[in-house]
């Protein structure tokens, strides 16, 4: 056998396996050019691509630490449920909130039908429902601003504000009682309610934009993450 034929035979291995490589990196490279770029994370001040006003009221939130350190106490907001008329808060977002309500001669529920938005479990027993703060008094506590360079303390609002933001109908919800024991004081990045996600946190960035409170980092991202998903 000739050393040309031998060299020849020994050749032929090595440059199929050039042809198999090259083929393989040929292939790898067009799928990795038909997939997308991973979307990059929601940035504070950035509004939310498709989720509209929404997402325009969320990039003009301040971002800033939550104040661990603000002092919280559920009498200074709320000792009792503020009275317009007859009727107290509670009493006005039952009557808002259920179908074919039956009030008493003080104003109070005693009969109808509600859906309770976090869970959407029907009650006719009012006495079964919570009336629950979206952005709950704890977190509003913790949600003060930073103003040149110092932290505000809704805690220190004048008694009359901390009472008003506490019977603001707008960001009450009437609730079961297991739902709300299970929310706590969370915000939406350590809770969410079963169902609406959307609706449950549009309530919660119109309050928090409303008394012009800020939102921690990681609070603003689960929201932002949820607007991706929402109807513009």
């Amino acid at each position: 056998m000739s050393n040309d034929f031998l060299m020849i035979r020994r050749a032929v291995p090595l440059l199929l396996l050039a042809l198999l490589t090259t083929g393989c990196e040929a292939l790898q490279s067009a799928t990795t050019a038909t997939q997308p770029p991973p979307a990059p994370p929601a940035q504070p001040g950035a509004p939310v691509p498709g989720a509209g006003a929404l997402g325009q009221q969320l990039a003009a939130l301040q971002v800033a630490p939550e104040d661990t350190g603000a002092h919280y106490d559920r009498d200074d907001w709320l000792p009792d449920w503020a009275r317009t008329g007859q009727c107290t808060t509670r009493e006005t977002v039952l009557q808002q909130q259920g179908q074919g309500v039956v009030v008493n001669d003080k104003c109070a529920p005693t009969a109808g039908q509600w859906v309770s938005r976090y869970d959407g479990v029907t009650v006719t027993d009012p006495s079964d429902l919570d009336i629950d703060h979206v952005v709950p008094l704890a977190e509003v506590a913790r949600s003060g601003p930073i103003v040149d360079g110092r932290r505000q303390r809704p805690g220190d609002w004048p008694v009359e504000q901390r009472r008003a933001y506490a019977n603001d109908v707008e960001g009450l919800v009437a609730v079961t009682a297991s739902s709300n024991r299970s929310k706590s004081d969370d915000d939406p990045a350590r809770w969410l309610p079963a169902q609406d996600h959307c609706g449950y946190v549009a309530s919660w960035i119109h309050m928090k934009t409303k008394y012009h409170l800020s939102i921690d980092q990681q609070e603003h991202d689960a929201i932002a993450q949820i607007l991706t998903t929402c109807p513009a």
